[in-house]
């Protein structure tokens, strides 16, 4: 991917210069909006960073490898190896070919003269911006040993969480899916058999009762062309429901049509609520500014009214106010949640 030099101005209308690797002009000024940086001028640096083109599926890198390679790092560091010889090991023993790029990439960064964070930065879809914010901080305090604990931590938790929600929808998925397939032989194929023994057993001008014709009419419809019109109604629908939340507006008022449904509403907002209260409790105990921390726990809510909330959250911090009054105001976050965070406000902790 071309690297850009780029100015622009932050939020308080100072000049900000730098570089940043970016798919495009469009992807970099994306980039720099959601860091609050309003692009002024931009050109693409005349070489490009040295990370060759992998398969798609392989320009990835998974939640479990990066936290065993923040994991390890952490060790390396601890001891007292250098830092650049850590990244260099630790990109050896990668089997992921584009993490592995990326790694001796920002191996390289440093060697140049780039803080950790800076050149991690540069790797967005690989290190997100909680991630080098982080290591950012652990760079400024002499801490980057613990910080990076704190991560592997984390980021341990998120792939376990993700893992017993898989495992706990494996087994209801397969019996949707069973009791689906075994409803379809039943209409397509079983009915039809007993429609010809049905007719067989009728005498002259007698009929089936009436729920038997509705059986018999609907294996008819499905077998002809009207289960392959459902299925195709399905699979439109899905597609219009998928475009229509790639929009601004579709998101949000899908995200809050979740957040209402019985049930799983209720669990939604309880995964969102604990997202944000894990994350904003690790960049706050690894030093990271209250409102930056905001910033980013907002952007990694993962639903747009929840991300909308924190946002309101962080403007009322901004003008001096208390956290507890603009949380509790957005009716979003359980009371509970809220007297906790306004017990932990009180007393420094």
């Amino acid at each position: 991917m071309p690297t850009y030099v780029f100015k622009g101005r932050n939020r308080l209308n100072e000049i900000i210069v730098g570089e940043r690797v970016a798919e495009n002009r469009e992807a970099l000024r994306q980039i720099l909006r959601r860091e609050q940086v309003t692009l002024t001028s931009v050109k693409e640096k005349g070489r490009e960073i040295g990370i060759p083109k992998i398969g798609g599926r392989k320009r990835k890198v998974k939640a479990k490898d990066l936290s065993i390679f923040t994991r390890q790092f952490s060790v390396m560091i601890d001891a007292g190896l250098p830092l650049v010889q850590c990244l260099d090991i630790l990109a050896q023993q990668q089997d992921n070919k584009f993490f592995q790029q990326t790694l001796l990439q920002v191996r390289q960064d440093v060697e140049e003269g780039s803080t950790l964070a800076a050149a991690m930065a540069r790797h967005p879809k690989v290190f997100d911006q909680l991630y080098a914010n982080m290591v950012e901080a652990g760079e400024t305090g002499g801490i980057l040993d613990l910080i990076l604990q704190r991560l592997s931590t984390f980021i341990e938790k998120i792939v376990k969480l993700k893992k017993d929600v898989i495992s706990a929808m494996i087994y209801p998925s397969a019996v949707i899916v069973l009791a689906i397939a075994a409803v379809a032989v039943i209409m397509v194929v079983v009915i039809p058999q007993f429609q010809l023994i049905f007719q067989g057993m009728l005498g002259p001008g007698e009929q089936l009762p009436v729920p038997t014709q509705i059986v018999v009419k609907t294996s008819d419809f499905l077998a002809g062309w009207g289960g392959l019109t459902i299925l195709g109604g399905i699979i439109g629908m899905v597609f219009v429901i998928r475009s229509f939340y790639k929009t601004p507006g579709g998101r949000s008022k899908i995200d809050a049509l979740l957040l209402k449904l019985p049930i799983i509403g209720g669990i939604f907002r309880k995964i969102a609520v604990a997202r944000f209260a894990r994350t904003l409790s690790t960049l706050l105990s690894s030093g990271v500014p209250i409102l930056q921390s905001l910033d980013i726990t907002a952007r990694t809510a993962g639903n747009v009214i929840i991300e909308q909330a924190i946002l309101k959250v962080r403007a009322g911090v901004e003008r001096g106010e208390s956290f507890v009054d603009p949380l509790q105001a957005t009716e979003v976050f359980p009371h509970m949640v809220s007297q906790m965070i306004g017990i932990g406000e009180q007393t420094g902790a």
